[in-house]
């Protein structure tokens, strides 16, 4: 194994349309009931509905939308899309509304639905089967997302109801057949703090990331949707899928953050520049952000052509339809007001909360999230940085408990802005709450409170009580702790199989730091082969861990553990200098100047930087000034996805 592997063991054109590149016939059936004429109104079905048929139309989706159907006039639209799904590569249907199950049966709510008892439920609903019976004659990929796992909207009316049916049931699953639900079956949802349920937020936020297949994003909105409910919402899915899906098929790209930092840093664009500080205060490009920001470069002075204005309003776009943050598509409308995306971009800020109209609970969120529960739409803050504003985040958090009692998640947030604040007694008081309603950060917060004796007296037996509880529960923050301290073995008996085991759990959740690290366990032969750390850097790269990336491409250069691939291990490498900090460009620099990087990869590299207009230096395999200031220059808003990923 070289010396770069060692040493780090120790430690953008995006293409736009996606319809335009599919092949594929892709339909879709959009249902949102929530004008309920008998059952308890619903505020957020009719907006998650328009959202979602904005979305898929935007991914090429021919779209049949309903809002606040009766029975009949559902039941047609239902079978109208039948009709069209028999011609279609993909078939979607999206309901959000009151569903519930009877026996083991699923039923989804009319508008008009008047429910006595069990007898009338077949005449005044629609059932989970009539829905499966259209798609039945679809000869691709059906796909069925269920936002409707909520309580029985007529609750003690139906006493003839068995006990336990809550949520939706467990569905069959035939052939190329994905079904999702808004939560665990036999669980129930909860409606939104603002204008979209907590699971059709977290899709909308990650439908639009580039080359990530279905599985991939469920795995997004499951832990966003966990974060943002404390654990009470996990969604579920059931799949028979054949075949990869992608809704967004242009090539992988870095994160939302380092895309961010791409588009303001190409364009020297000082609104750009503050919207990354604002959303990222502490993100990994702030020190280069406040760096340009000092600079004398301004925006007007970089872009000197028609075509590289064409190619930032482009990437803007393409970054404020996968964001979903008001201030871009609001900068994009003002920069590009005759743009090719105008009126797509005018209708999604149509469906933006402006800042007065945001709600309690998202301020409570901005302000004290922690940063393992960081989602697409919040960053998370350090407790140093809550600190600042302790008094805004308490009065916030308290509206938002007030706002939604029966999410424990506020309570949480209300404890760790007491806790940044110095009030020990009220943020235990807090997090105890909380985690008697089941929260599972604050269950892990517990524990972080008595390992360390922060406000009480440290008991590590009883912090890993909690931790162990928090993990149970599908905290992934807890299982890498709890994993960290079996594989160390100084506080607890050690367990390198549990260690590992823990580790997967979380893994299997997306989190970076868990795929690294079971990449570092696969190169001591734990858990899995050394030929498995490949894949679990790149996934940890994937999820937004820059050394992840920079691992895999040492693995492909060496040769030792995985046959050489150049061209693979230099495409790797640069998404890790475009995903890190400036920090990673000092050290591969250093690593090559040493010669731990092979002249087949260097030249790879050199080949792509010179695609992409950064470098004009030899192309020799060997290091020099030039290209050093080609690698900066790629990682401050060079970056092109389409060169690494064709």
């Amino acid at each position: 194994m070289n010396s770069a592997l060692k040493k780090c063991l120790a430690v953008l054109m995006v293409l736009i349309c996606a319809g335009a590149a599919l092949a594929e016939e892709r339909v879709a059936l959009v249902i949102g009931n929530g004008d309920y004429s008998v059952a308890a109104a619903l505020p957020n079905p009719v907006n998650d509905a328009t959202d979602m048929t904005l979305a898929l139309e935007n991914l090429g989706f021919d779209v049949m939308t309903g809002l606040d159907l009766n029975h009949d006039d559902m039941a047609a639209l239902i079978a109208a899309f039948g009709e069209q799904a028999k011609s279609a590569d993909v078939a979607l249907v999206f309901y959000a509304g009151h569903g519930f199950q009877v026996s083991g049966a699923n039923y989804l709510l009319p508008v008009d639905g008047t429910i006595a008892s069990t007898a009338d439920v077949p005449s005044q609903t629609i059932s989970m089967q009539t829905v499966l019976d259209a798609l039945e004659g679809a000869p691709g990929l059906k796909i069925i997302m269920l936002d409707a796992c909520r309580d029985n909207p007529f609750g003690g009316n139906l006493s003839d109801l068995p006990d336990g049916d809550d949520g939706l049931a467990r569905l069959g699953s035939d052939a190329d057949l994905m079904i999702v639900f808004a939560t665990q079956p036999d669980n129930v949802a909860y409606d939104g703090v603002g204008r979209n349920s907590f699971f059709t937020e977290a899709v909308l936020s990650h439908i639009f990331t580039p080359g990530q297949n279905i599985s991939d994003m469920m795995i997004n909105v499951r832990r966003d949707v966990l974060a943002a409910t404390g654990g009470r919402q996990i969604p579920w899915d059931s799949s028979s899928l054949t075949r990869q899906f992608l809704f967004d098929q242009s090539p992988q790209t870095v994160s939302e953050e380092t895309l961010l930092w791409q588009v303001a840093a190409s364009g020297r664009d000082p609104q750009l520049l503050n919207i990354y500080l604002q959303r990222y205060p502490e993100g990994k490009h702030t020190g280069s952000v406040q760096a340009i920001l000092l600079s004398p470069v301004t925006r007007q002075s970089v872009i000197t052509s028609p075509e590289r204005a064409a190619a930032q309003a482009a990437d803007l776009w393409a970054l404020a339809r996968r964001t979903r943050m008001r201030q871009l598509v609001e900068v994009y409308l003002a920069q590009y007001p005759d743009g090719p995306h105008a009126e797509e971009a005018q209708l999604l800020l149509d469906s933006l909360p402006r800042a007065e109209d945001v709600s309690p609970g998202r301020i409570c969120e901005r302000l004290a999230t922690h940063p393992g529960d960081a989602t697409a739409n919040t960053a998370g803050v350090s407790l140093a940085a809550l600190a600042h504003d302790a008094s805004l985040a308490i009065n916030t958090c308290r509206d938002a408990i007030a706002q939604s009692p029966r999410l424990p998640h506020y309570r949480t947030l209300l404890a760790r802005a007491y806790l940044a604040r110095g009030d020990y007694a009220l943020a235990l008081e807090q997090y105890e709450a909380a985690a008697a309603m089941g929260d599972l950060r604050a269950l892990f917060s517990l524990g972080v409170l008595y390992e360390t004796g922060t406000g009480v007296d440290r008991d590590f037996e009883r912090a890993v009580s909690f931790y162990k509880q928090s993990a149970d529960g599908g905290l992934p923050d807890a299982q890498v702790n709890l994993a960290l301290e079996f594989y160390a073995g100084q506080n607890i008996a050690q367990d390198r199989q549990m260690a590992v085991e823990l580790m997967q759990q979380a893994a299997a959740q997306g989190h970076r730091l868990a795929l690294f690290n079971l990449g570092a366990f696969s190169l001591e032969n734990l858990g899995d082969t050394p030929a498995a750390a490949l894949g679990f850097f790149e996934r940890a790269g994937v999820a937004g861990h820059a050394r992840g990336y920079y691992l895999a491409a040492t693995i492909l250069d060496d040769g030792e553990i995985m046959p050489k691939a150049a061209t693979r291990a230099s495409q790797l490498l640069l998404m890790g200098i475009a995903e890190g900090d400036s920090g990673l460009v000092t050290a591969f620099f250093d690593e090559g100047e040493a010669g731990d990087w092979s002249a087949e990869t260097l030249r790879s590299v050199q080949t792509i930087l010179t695609a992409a207009n950064q470098y004009g230096g030899p192309i020799d395999g060997l290091f020099n000034p030039e290209m050093e200031l080609a690698l900066v220059g790629w990682r401050t808003g060079g970056f092109r996805a389409d060169l690494l990923f064709q």
